[in-house]
């Protein structure tokens, strides 16, 4: 933050500098250009932007600059002012993921951030310091190693998660728990390092104490002004000046509450994902998500590029068989410890496996533990740099391993001709059958679960199955398009049958099988549009609603509300145009 404010001062006396405007430029055409190009053959975001910030750092065009000019202008002189803003890109990821979080769903996972976190980081850090102490490092040395490579980088893993839309799911719960972890070993791992610069005889127990104290001092700080000032300071700014203030205000919350973490020894990261967490309580949690989402984007894609503008590509490649058989190794022993970790206190193999892929890299802490041991002469320079390119390809491979993680724990159990195992459901009667476990799905579920109604979902995918049952539900991984599932599922003896799938050519199908099996079948069925819903009526289908038609009606009933109609006046003509659409449909 000072850094901003430094580089604010610096513009408002002088004036932007040629530098920085030239930076500039160049960055936009990589998020405006390289990055939509990457993204249409299929590269993942995050590694478009860390490739991006490769080939355009001074470690590549920029050091090939020196010798063709013309090239400066195509490469980014100076990665270390961006740096600052490409923090604030972390802040408002981990604000908003806070924001979808809640104090409920944190306590929740109370058992994966001490019980996973702990045994993750500091099982790793001692793991990886033992293999530096058998190559010949003294034991200062080779736990500072240890714990900078243990901690996984929060936003590359994070911003995996959410653009796979992962994050809510179980083992992006699960991940989010032990990065938490992480991020609260901030504080103790940088007064270590401290006191190995300074070898210091002096009391270390003491001080982790008084670092321990203002840490929570400060999270209750936090959760004071969220609980009883946040919600009446923004009603005040949503009355007084609408959007531009409350933008304002959110942008206060956000790097208020990092800062004061900061201030108690914790990361800003911390600070901002409890005021997402704070925010999320409020009326204003919908505003603040569409007001942040674009700066999120941009200045993250900022922040992946400075992390691959620091790679030391000369220094990368005259030690290249040792930084990869390092990097092997990390990855391995992390992927270990981490699984092991998941399987005990987080939950099931598909989890575990996942979550142990995704926290496998290093992070950027890695570069911050580093820098500050360097600089006290408590790592020696060979060592630091040697970990600091072992950190940042490990990084590069983050999206990857995610990516790997994914397929393996969303692998089908069962074989493609065959019943799931344990499908039997001889005494289930009057049950209703929910095909589809998605977005729509869940939302069917919950509410008729909440009227205590028997159901059965069914869905391709063994990970909505896997939430399924952690809510309660008999579910089983099966195509309901098939007529041998449904039989399976007991359709004879059915109430119903609900299809919530996004697929139009697979829900006519299911309806199609299920009364051919049963033709006295009530179906439920989920359209896209008016021709969607012909379909599905011509295939049999007792009722459908199209989605576009009703979330159509659904904005006019609320336009006609803010324009004052009473509410039964509402309801009639919205029942009225609703028939009118179906009828044209």
């Amino acid at each position: 933050m000072e850094q901003v404010i430094e580089q604010a001062a610096e513009i408002t006396r002088h004036g932007p500098s040629d530098t920085l405007i030239k930076d500039l430029l160049v960055f936009l055409i990589a998020a405006g250009i390289l990055v939509p190009a990457m993204r249409f053959v299929k590269v993942p975001t995050v590694i478009a932007f860390m490739l991006a910030g490769l080939a355009l750092g001074p470690f590549a065009l920029g050091r090939l600059a020196q010798e063709t000019p013309v090239l400066e202008y195509f490469s980014i002189s100076s990665p270390e002012a961006a740096a600052p803003f490409a923090e604030l890109g972390v802040l408002f990821l981990l604000f908003l993921l806070g924001v979808e979080f809640s104090f409920d769903r944190l306590w929740a996972l109370r058992r994966v951030v001490v019980g996973a976190g702990s045994l993750q980081s500091l099982g790793s850090a001692l793991a990886i310091a033992g293999v530096g102490l058998a190559f010949g490092l003294e034991l200062p040395v080779a736990i500072i190693i240890g714990l900078a490579l243990a901690l996984s980088s929060t936003a590359i893993v994070m911003q995996v998660l959410v653009e796979s839309k992962r994050a809510a799911q179980p083992a992006g719960r699960a991940t989010l728990g032990v990065l938490l972890f992480q991020d609260i070993l901030v504080a103790p791992i940088l007064i270590f390092v401290g006191f190995a610069a300074m070898k210091s005889e002096a009391n270390m127990a003491g001080v982790l104490f008084d670092a321990l104290v203002r840490g929570l001092i400060a999270i209750g700080v936090i959760y004071v002004i969220g609980r009883f000032l946040l919600g009446r300071v923004f009603h005040l700014a949503a009355i007084s000046g609408g959007r531009d203030f409350l933008m304002a205000l959110t942008l206060l919350t956000v790097v208020g509450a990092a800062a004061i973490t900061y201030s108690a020894g914790l990361s800003l990261a911390l600070g901002a994902f409890l005021a997402g967490l704070l925010v999320g309580e409020t009326e204003f949690k919908h505003q603040t998500e569409v007001d942040l989402e674009p700066f999120k984007g941009l200045l993250l894609g900022l922040f992946f590029m400075t992390v691959s503008m620091s790679l030391n590509l000369p220094d990368i490649a005259a030690n290249i068989g040792w930084i990869l058989a390092a990097l092997v190794a990390l990855v391995a022993v992390k992927v270990a410890i981490a699984y092991v970790a998941g399987r005990l206190f987080a939950g099931p193999h598909p989890l575990a496996i996942e979550a142990a892929l995704l926290l496998a890299p290093a992070g950027e802490f890695a570069f911050v533990v580093l820098t500050a041991a360097q600089a006290g002469r408590a790592v020696p320079s060979d060592a630091a740099t040697f970990a600091a390119a072992v950190a940042g390809l490990s990084m590069l491979l983050t999206p990857l391993l995610g990516h790997l993680g994914k397929r393996l724990a969303t692998r089908p159990k069962a074989a493609a001709a065959g019943l799931p195992p344990q499908m039997d459901f001889s005494e289930l009667t009057d049950h209703i059958i929910l095909a589809g476990y998605g977005r729509v799905g869940q939302s069917v579920a919950r509410l008729l679960a909440e009227e205590e109604a028997a159901l059965l979902a069914l869905d391709r995918e063994p990970d909505k199955i896997r939430m399924a049952r952690e809510a309660g539900m008999h579910a089983y991984v099966a195509d309901a398009a098939r007529p041998e599932f449904l039989r399976a599922a007991g359709i004879d003896r059915a109430a119903m049958l609900i299809v919530t799938v996004d697929d139009a050519a697979r829900a006519e199908q299911m309806v199609r099988a299920a009364l051919e099996i049963r033709p006295d079948l009530t179906i439920l069925a989920r359209a896209h549009d008016g021709d969607h819903m012909v379909r599905l009526s011509n295939a049999g289908a007792d009722y459908v609603v199209p989605e576009a038609i009703e979330s159509g009606l659904q904005m006019v009933r609320i336009a006609l509300e803010v324009f004052g109609y009473d509410t039964e006046t509402v309801r009639a003509r919205i029942a009225r145009a609703r028939d009118e659409e179906y009828r044209r449909a």
